[in-house]
């Protein structure tokens, strides 16, 4: 994929998220970043302030065991939109490969060739998306959403109404239990592992700056020789397989698995990379940031849980996260665009 990159500097912005380091240290304290360490303190001392059990390292067990399968999707949904693009359909994706996986194991199939399967889904599903976009030139909005349907529509015509169980226990186990010897849930350790790939990926080589310049500014980067339909192509295929992934993930957890496995957690994914500080118009936001948004809407979702705060109500929360993480970060980049058009127009 990195064949695919021009020898020549990618186009720049004043918004990059590509830093010299060299700038005021009180600039630091103004990066979202920042913000979102002190929200996190203030989440962890609410949490704690609830149950005195919450700063609990089994505690901490349950919260990524909880978000695992949420936060693994963020990490490819944060490179697709960090080009000015945006996949809805990652949840769909989550419950088709597990309703793959789930109808292939219950007819004969081997469960390692059923996982298989269900990771070519992801791929498939996601090479669907990205040409869609890339070479048909369709709005991405518009083409995940109609494959969220469709991929919904296909999982409930092979499972619907049934619950396909019996999954090996020796892989069951692995999504309720943490890793030997710790309190790290299996699931919150594969996003970590994946964290550090894509922040090395976005933040520090060719191709990282490439997915920044696409954002920014896409027909310069095209004429900067950045192949930008192909690389969205490999990102929306990207993110198909890891949703997929994610799926397997969620049905072993659960040791069981229905075609509405996943239904709605596409807002959850969105609030969480948007809250971490990616600009939902491109070109701008930090894996860290990401990362500190999964903890923060972990340990609100498990403090208001231990709380008995019903779930439409913990819905709300994530719903107000959302649209701060869209209004706060993105409103002088809207203000700018929006008067950047009014001048055109004038």
């Amino acid at each position: 994929m990195t064949s695919d990159l021009p020898t020549m500097t990618p186009v720049t912005h004043s918004h990059s998220v590509v830093e010299n380091g060299n700038g005021a240290p009180w600039r630091a304290l103004l990066r979202w970043e920042s913000a979102l360490v002190v929200v996190l303190i203030g989440a962890l001392v609410f949490g704690s302030s609830e149950s005195p059990n919450f700063l609990n390292p089994t505690n901490f067990f349950y919260i990524g065991m909880n978000m695992g399968e949420v936060a693994i999707m963020a990490l490819p949904l944060t490179l697709v939109i960090m080009t000015g693009e945006i996949d809805l359909s990652v949840a769909s994706m989550l419950g088709l490969s597990g309703a793959v996986m789930g109808y292939l194991f219950s007819n004969g199939w081997s469960i390692w060739l059923a996982m298989a399967a269900a990771l070519v889904v992801g791929v498939l599903g996601g090479a669907v998306n990205g040409l869609l976009v890339a070479k048909v030139g369709l709005p991405s909005i518009a083409v995940t959403i109609g494959t969220l349907a469709l991929f919904r529509g296909i999982a409930e015509i092979l499972l619907a109404p049934r619950t396909v169980t019996g999954f090996p226990s020796s892989l069951t186990t692995i999504g309720v239990v943490p890793i030997p010897g710790t309190q790290i849930a299996y699931s919150a350790a594969i996003f970590l592992g994946l964290a550090v790939v894509a922040g090395i990926v976005l933040h520090a080589t060719p191709l990282g700056r490439a997915l920044v310049a696409i954002g920014l500014q896409p027909e310069a980067a095209q004429f900067s020789g950045i192949r930008v339909n192909r690389i969205k192509i490999w990102l929306f295929v990207l993110s198909g397989v890891v949703c997929a992934f994610a799926g397997i993930l969620l049905t072993l957890k659960n040791a069981s698995v229905s075609y509405d496995a996943g239904t709605g957690l596409e807002l959850n994914v969105v609030a969480i990379v948007l809250f971490g500080g990616v600009s939902i118009f491109g070109g701008r936001g930090t894996v860290i940031g990401v990362v500190l948004a999964v903890a923060i809407v972990g340990a609100l979702q498990q403090a208001l849980t231990q709380m008995n705060v019903q779930p439409e109500v913990q819905n709300i929360v994530i719903g107000v996260l959302l649209l701060i993480s869209v209004v706060i970060p993105n409103g002088g980049e809207a203000i700018r665009r929006i008067r950047d058009r009014a001048r055109r127009h004038a």
